[in-house]
């Protein structure tokens, strides 16, 4: 809820609900280099973001490498970051890693690096460094467990270049966001020695059923981010061919993944296994959602809803007819993703939790707490807030939070009288329910569809629920 200039003919209480139902990495200097590198040329961005493109080989050698070193540079003075590329391990000091957001790995392959420009490279990690690995990037350094760490998984072989289909798991991340659910596309797949999904967040995995030659037992990660020992990773098995760095889908995707490492955007990278769809994208998964009160959601063709009308709620209601304890959740893990569509952040919306069983909007209102979506209002009635009951840690929200028409991703946290709610990964409240009339023991979820100048965005709705006990500690 919020106070605006909109007029509102309602009760006191309807006016509850209009609210209720409703960064950047830092600048790297200017050392100078200690090895050789190729400027790009781009200019300086506003955020002072650079980029080392690093494509030493000491293996077998991609002939796709110039293209993906231009391919870079293009999109460095498209996307306002300066580009430099190198072959010289000397550039791996201290002194001049300090200068790059971001150190691009392009098709590397085998020892790269001595010692010292590991031990480097690591400190430069550390100190919160990102590390973008393409294709042969996995191929590199076998025996430097720190880097096979950063990277994910190593190379252990690969089919002929054929055709495969690519599910794409993750469609808030800035590498992923703007595919279909399915991306169909040719390259060189590589099987891995091991499975990154337990220690990396997976962005995207092939379906070993589309192409000859998969390994990975029907589960094989193609794309991955983490936060690595103070760093940012991401890795892309794609870009073998010299057509990739053509695509415009995969430059988008490489794109945000180094949008990404830098820092210029936020996504949650932190592993995630074990939750169950309660949106998926499609129309048969909504068969289990009703409508609270008046407007609705609009089903896209690429699996978004949309906010329309209001004020009314979106809620899960499977199983709340028919079962003794109402349908209900108790102890679980939320998560979604979201986005607004005006350029001044001025939607409204939100996402309630611990609310009984009812097509009233209002038992949310008064039984739940709502994690409040509008960047614009006060400090506990705006985006990360548990809406009206306690602000986010406002600081870590601004540098957690994408801005208008990106995507975020909210987890919400319930375990026992505790509320906690990560933004794209980063822990912004927690809050313990207090109030006897209350309770986030055992209640239902829901979206708000806020009204008629209001549109905000969902998408992949998923849960998994916690072993239940009285409180939560640490993280």
């Amino acid at each position: 809820m919020r106070s605006t200039g909109r007029t509102v003919t309602a009760v006191v209480g309807a006016a509850l609900l209009i609210g209720c139902v409703s960064g950047p990495a830092a600048s790297k200097g200017s050392a100078e280099s200690s090895g050789s590198a190729e400027s790009s040329g781009s200019a300086e961005s506003s955020k002072g973001e650079r980029v080392l493109v690093f494509s030493k080989t000491a293996g077998f050698r991609h002939d796709s490498i110039p293209e993906g070193i231009a391919a870079v540079k293009e999109l460095g003075t498209a996307g306002g970051f300066a580009v430099d590329a190198t072959e010289d391990g000397a550039a791996f000091t201290s002194r001049n890693l300090a200068r790059y957001d971001a150190v691009v790995f392009l098709s590397t392959t085998g020892d790269v690096l001595n010692d010292a420009q590991q031990r480097a490279f690591e400190g430069y990690i550390k100190r919160g460094g990102g590390y973008v690995g393409i294709h042969a990037a996995a191929d590199t350094e076998y025996d430097w467990e720190f880097y096979g760490g950063l990277a994910g998984a190593y190379f252990q072989s690969h089919p002929a270049i054929q055709p495969a289909r690519i599910e794409v798991e993750d469609r808030a991340h800035p590498a992923t966001s703007h595919l279909e659910e399915s991306w169909n596309r040719t390259d060189e797949w590589y099987n891995y020695r091991s499975n990154p999904r337990d220690r990396a967040h997976v962005l995207a995995s092939l379906d070993e059923s589309s192409y000859s030659g998969g390994t990975m037992s029907g589960d094989h990660p193609i794309a991955w981010c983490q936060e690595y020992r103070g760093g940012r990773a991401f890795y892309t098995g794609s870009g073998h061919t010299k057509e990739s760095f053509a695509d415009p889908a995969f430059r988008q995707h490489l794109l945000g993944g180094i949008s990404w490492a830098t820092g210029a955007a936020q996504a949650d990278c932190r592993p995630e296994n074990g939750y169950t769809p309660l949106f998926d994208g499609t129309a048969e998964s909504l068969s289990d959602w009703k409508q609270a009160g008046p407007g609705s959601f609009s089903l896209s063709d690429d699996g978004t809803l949309t906010s329309s009308g209001g004020l009314g709620m979106l809620w899960y209601a499977a199983g709340a007819d028919d079962a003794d304890d109402g349908g209900g959740f108790g102890s679980y893990s939320l998560k979604l993703d979201w986005k607004m569509a005006s350029a001044s952040g001025d939607d409204n919306s939100g996402v309630f939790v611990g609310f009984p069983a009812s097509d009233d909007p209002w038992s949310a209102v008064n039984n739940g707490y709502e994690i409040q979506i509008d960047a614009t209002d006060a400090a506990d009635r705006t985006t990360g807030s548990v809406y009206s009951f306690q602000s986010a840690d406002i600081k870590k929200r601004d540098r957690a939070l994408n801005p208008p028409g990106e995507w975020n991703t909210y987890e919400i946290r319930v375990e026992g009288e505790r509320l906690r709610v990560w933004l794209n990964g980063v822990k912004i409240n927690d809050f313990t329910n207090t109030d006897p009339a209350r309770s986030l023991r055992d209640g239902h979820v829901g979206i708000q569809n806020h009204g008629a100048d209001d549109q905000v965005s969902f998408r992949d709705i998923r849960i998994k629920e916690l072993p239940a006990r009285a409180a939560a500690q640490g993280d």
